[in-house]
């Protein structure tokens, strides 16, 4: 799970068709003597490597969301392995406004409802947008809910939005994956993602408690982080907590 925040990268490569064979990791460290030697090389490759990073960071950015709808964060899929991206506008709901959208029934309607009263007084206290998508891959809007929930566009300035994507596929793997705008990660950093999705996303825990369990919690868990003083999280919380501190 600790490298389940490379799946940007790894999902945007496996919807174009190809998967890396490797990953490098580069790092940097102090000039030898040899290494001054290349300075006449230096500025040019310097401004290569910029324009690359550049190019790749902008591409990242436009479609993370939309890979991150078709592959989990958790499990690595085989090299054969090729997901097509979906757009699927006619699976949105009717209602202009939902922040649950249910292609798979995962959550009761009385669920829904605790959910999204819950979701909503968090974005209305705090401006954190929360929004969880339940599929079951091919079965989702896919790339359609970028437009509907105005989520992940280039240039866009509200970056503190939430994306939960519940999704079992066929039970191999996490059902908890999470795309995390910028503005979001000072507050929630990766390793606390990571953690949520460990605790309530693994088979054994959905199979002990139910999946349905498996949402609530990580919701409620989101919200008490984002609502506590310090505002600030790197572990998941326990469960028991108030609904007052749920903003219920």
């Amino acid at each position: 799970m600790k490298y389940s925040f490379l799946v940007a990268l790894l999902s945007l490569t496996t919807v174009l068709g190809f998967a890396p064979s490797k990953i490098h990791r580069f790092t940097s460290g102090t000039a030898t003597g040899s290494q001054l030697m290349q300075t006449s090389l230096d500025s040019s490759s310097e401004n290569t490597a910029k324009c690359r990073r550049s190019i790749l960071t902008d591409a990242s950015k436009a479609l993370s969301i939309a890979t991150l709808l078709f592959i989990p964060t958790s499990m690595p899929l085989p090299s054969h392995a090729r997901l097509e991206a979906v757009n699927k506008p006619d699976l949105l709901p009717k209602e202009t406004d939902a922040v649950i959208i249910q292609t798979q029934k995962f959550l009761t309607s009385g669920q829904v409802k605790r959910m999204s009263d819950m979701i909503r007084s968090l974005e209305k206290d705090t401006g954190f947008r929360l929004r969880v998508l339940c599929q079951n891959y091919p079965n989702t809007p896919g790339l359609a809910i970028r437009d509907y929930w105005d989520l992940g566009k280039e240039g866009q300035k509200d970056d503190k939005y939430i994306v939960l994507v519940v999704d079992e596929f066929g039970g191999r793997g996490n059902v908890l994956n999470f795309n995390v705008g910028d503005g979001v990660k000072f507050a929630l950093p990766n390793v606390f993602w990571t953690r949520l999705s460990g605790k309530y996303g693994t088979t054994f825990f959905v199979r002990e408690n139910g999946i349905d369990i498996a949402i609530t919690n990580a919701i409620e868990a989101i919200t008490q982080c984002l609502r506590s003083e310090d505002g600030y999280c790197t572990n998941v919380p326990e469960q028991g907590v108030s609904m007052r501190s749920l903003g219920l």
